[in-house]
């Protein structure tokens, strides 16, 4: 009975791995393969990948496009972390009713999803004439409740009397978080570190709408541009989307083990 439990186990773990890492195996083919052995559904790689780079970059400003996103991507990564953690580790270390009631408020907010607040932040900051700035693209994205609450399920494991003693040492507060909850959390931070510049780099709809200058294009936009005009080339758009997911999937793997760590709350 062990034995049928162990291999239905590694059946179940052979099929999920399956099915989670064709797609990435047919972007790859597909990246490699013109647009009619795509269209015919050829699922090996082929020789074609240095014409389809040549093509993506004759038809689309890919260096741009790179730079602001990881521009974007570091920089509001940077900014949300700071923010909430300070704000998560406020929360809890700081406590008291008041502080509750605000935190479910922001719970709530949660459940807003951002289409429903789309068209009244456009224009907030249309009214500030802040279209098209990298401040209004960035605003709504450096504070989320999400990353919040992260934080201040993180700072209920840190141990409070380390706190109360480096006060009668004569810590400041700041010191206190930036020298000792900051090095505690490091693991929290990885797994924060990853879903906000993950979701920075993925976002499409906001910077579409709040970005209208050529110049300040995206690599999710880039391949959203990739789709346009009467005939698409498949094997540039395999291409595209595998470029703009690479970025996200090292980050990933190259942080796994602490974004594991960090959304089950341990503290190292």
């Amino acid at each position: 009975m062990t034995k049928i439990k162990t291999i239905f186990s590694y059946l179940i773990l052979i099929l999920a791995s399956f099915l989670s890492a064709f797609p990435l195996y047919y972007m790859f083919c597909g990246a490699t393969n013109t647009s009619i052995d795509i269209v015919r559904g050829r699922l090996l790689p082929g020789t074609h990948l240095a014409e389809n780079f040549k093509t993506l970059l004759s038809n689309q400003n890919l260096g741009l496009a790179m730079f602001n996103s990881f521009r974007n991507a570091i920089v509001i990564t940077v900014i949300t972390l700071l923010v909430c953690s300070i704000a998560g580790y406020g929360f809890e270390i700081y406590h008291d009713k008041g502080k509750d009631i605000l935190m479910s408020i922001l719970l709530l907010a949660m459940m807003l999803p951002f289409v429903a607040i789309m068209i009244p932040l456009f224009k907030m900051f249309s009214s500030w004439k802040l279209v098209n700035t990298w401040i209004a693209l960035a605003l709504p994205s450096i504070s989320t409740p999400f990353m919040i609450m992260l934080f201040r399920q993180a700072a209920r494991s840190f141990p409070h009397d380390i706190i109360e003693a480096a006060r009668l040492e004569g810590l400041s507060e700041i010191k206190i978080f930036f020298k000792m909850f900051i090095p505690v959390m490091k693991s929290t931070y990885g797994a924060a570190m990853t879903v906000t510049f993950m979701n920075a780099w993925n976002n499409y709809l906001w910077p579409t709408i709040i970005l209208q200058d050529k110049n300040q294009i995206t690599m999710p936009m880039l391949v959203a541009n990739l789709k346009s005009g009467y005939s698409v080339d498949y094997g540039m758009l395999m291409l595209g989307v595998l470029i703009c997911t690479l970025p996200t999937a090292i980050i990933f793997l190259c942080l796994q083990k602490s974004f594991a760590n960090g959304i089950t709350g341990a503290v190292k």
